[in-house]
């Protein structure tokens, strides 16, 4: 059996641990990003979760990592090589993709949106995806087998929130659960915030699909990811398939490709 893999989402807002063992469920754990932005807080919260799996840190094949956050890019290195002794594996330089990237500026494509994509096309069989994370800002990506097109970029679901209750004196931070399942008008200010932010997304979700299935095969999926992906498919049926944690289970795919395919000495 494959030593256990440490896979994370480094994200601007939250950042994801997962532990990958074998073909079991990742064991996913979320941290605010800013909390975590030194080596030793992010040492040990890796041998807290590492504790948590029954997995000894120094048994890590590697860190497998997405990040849109260069600047913590040496702090994770530093953290993978203190904690564990093993190496940092960043997509997509150290963790290459068989995707073919068709932006303009590959470059640009932010190595979750990728992550994302390469792990909707080997996780289902369709003949097109529509892959929409539910991050800090809300992405809706157009993918074939093997090939990233390219897609949208819009605000988040809580940056929204946080942006209305920041940018209002009467307006509470809103319970995003409250406006989960149909819709209906609020009978207090909670309640409107809630169902006006969740429906609000899940109409900009039907609406952006509509427009975007014409470029994708017939039959293409819709595939949900992010923490907050479940809250707005309650709200719609235009969500295929949830898969909140499709960016750590893309990392995990990926190193088990890449380890396939480098030859052994």
């Amino acid at each position: 059996m494959s030593a256990p893999l440490l896979v994370l989402d480094v994200g601007n807002t939250s950042l994801k641990i997962g532990l990958a063992a074998g073909d079991e469920d990742i064991a996913a754990y979320g941290f605010a990003t800013e909390a975590l932005g030194f080596a030793d807080a992010l040492g040990f919260a890796v041998l807290e979760v590492c504790r948590q799996g029954g997995v000894s840190p120094r048994g890590l094949a590697a860190w497998a990592v997405s990040s849109v956050v260069p600047r913590l890019d040496g702090v994770i290195r530093q953290a993978a090589a203190r904690y564990c002794g093993c190496p940092a594996l960043f997509v997509p330089d150290g963790l290459p993709l068989p995707v073919e990237n068709r932006y303009e500026r590959p470059a640009e494509v932010g190595a979750d949106r990728l992550v994302a994509a390469y792990g909707a096309m080997r996780l289902f069989d369709a003949p097109g995806y529509v892959v929409i994370d539910f991050g800090t800002a809300t992405t809706f990506d157009c993918v074939l087998p093997g090939v990233y097109l390219g897609g949208l970029i819009c605000p988040g679901l809580m940056s929204s929130a946080r942006a209305l209750a920041g940018g209002t004196a009467k307006l509470p931070q809103a319970d995003l659960a409250l406006g989960a399942g149909p819709v209906r008008f609020g009978r207090s200010t909670a309640e409107s915030l809630a169902y006006g932010l969740v429906h609000g997304f899940a109409a900009m979700v039907e609406g952006i699909c509509a427009r975007l299935k014409p470029f994708l095969p017939e039959g293409s999926l819709v595939v949900g990811a992010g923490g907050l992906a479940e809250v707005v498919a309650r709200a719609t049926p235009a969500i295929d398939v949830l898969r909140p944690d499709l960016l750590l289970e893309g990392l995990r795919l990926a190193h088990e490709e890449a380890t396939r395919s480098t030859p052994r000495a």
